[in-house]
């Protein structure tokens, strides 16, 4: 018999490292091909772009709690055209357009507004501070009303024909030129 031989190892597998290798580098080729699409969604999507699907549509039916009373009523509802302005008092853009809101109301446009993911303790304080355009005042606490108009940010604001059909959206604060235009689409 004789004695095993104490000697350098045996080389390795060809095949093996390679695949040791590309197990390795697999996870960050898959990283960088992610990296790459989230890229290329960045550089070709127009950040402009705001989704109108609700506009030529009925103003979905929702009802909310009343600011004051509590009390359940529908978003839809008035005579139109009429606007629906969602609004929150954490909403810095919302004081912005606070006073654009304000000068509607005096020339005798109806707005209902929609306090968007806020308490009703916190929207009252923020109307009772900056003046109350409101015609009626609604409370969308969990944001389920906003889902169902498509709500991408506050503020914004519909355009309610008399049929009861959005006839068109803003997003973003209102001021004297986009409110004139808004209201043009009443026209």
């Amino acid at each position: 018999m004789t004695a095993p031989q104490d000697g350098p190892a045996a080389p390795a597998r060809p095949g093996r490292v390679g695949v040791r290798r590309l197990a390795a580098l697999l996870p960050l080729g898959a990283l960088a091909l992610l990296g790459l699409l989230f890229l290329g969604h960045a550089l070709w999507r127009d950040p402009n772009v705001q989704p109108r699907a609700l506009v030529g549509k009925p103003v979905p039916a929702v009802s909310l709690p009343e600011m004051d009373s509590g009390r359940p009523e529908p978003v839809a509802g008035g005579t139109g055209p009429y606007l629906i302005n969602f609004f929150a008092s954490w909403c810095a853009p919302c004081e912005i357009e606070q006073p654009t809101l304000l000068a509607l109301k005096a020339e005798g446009v109806t707005i209902v507004g929609v306090a968007y993911k806020d308490a009703p303790v916190s929207a009252q304080g923020f109307l009772t501070r900056l003046g109350d355009p409101f015609a009626r005042r609604l409370i969308d606490r969990d944001g389920r009303a906003g889902l169902e108009f498509g709500v991408t940010g506050v503020p914004e604001t519909y355009l309610v024909g008399s049929d009861g059909r959005i006839l068109d959206k803003h997003s973003g604060p209102l001021d004297a030129d986009s409110a004139r235009a808004l209201l043009a689409g009443a026209r």
